[in-house]
């Protein structure tokens, strides 16, 4: 189980990069990840867009549908996939679990 290091802190992840312990998560543990992923910065919209994907999960424990993420916090139709361009490294940026594969297809197609 690879462990990180960011700004002081450990963050323990799961061989794809997942947050072990989904109660760990916070911004600081964000940014280590989202440095992991490649991401520069989390900006406010990117904040907005990681900190309602844990709300929804949270709440339903089921993953948001993308669309309704941008509806939610009042960001363009395609948020997601312009603030992030991989919506996987947005779920990995919030401290949700992984996906199942059937998700993760879902997130990975190309709109037609």
């Amino acid at each position: 189980m690879p462990v990180i290091e960011y700004s002081g802190i450990n963050i323990n992840l799961d061989d794809d990069g997942y947050l072990v312990n989904f109660e760990d998560w916070n911004d600081k543990i964000a940014c280590g990840i989202a440095e992991k992923e490649g991401i520069d910065e989390l900006t406010k919209e990117r904040m907005e867009i990681i900190k309602f994907m844990r709300d929804y999960y949270k709440q339903y424990r089921a993953f948001p549908i993308l669309g309704s993420v941008c509806k939610n916090v009042h960001q363009p139709k395609n948020c997601v996939n312009e603030d992030f361009v991989d919506p996987l490294k947005a779920w990995k940026i919030a401290g949700l679990p992984k996906p199942s594969e059937e998700v993760i297809s879902l997130l990975i197609r190309k709109p037609e």
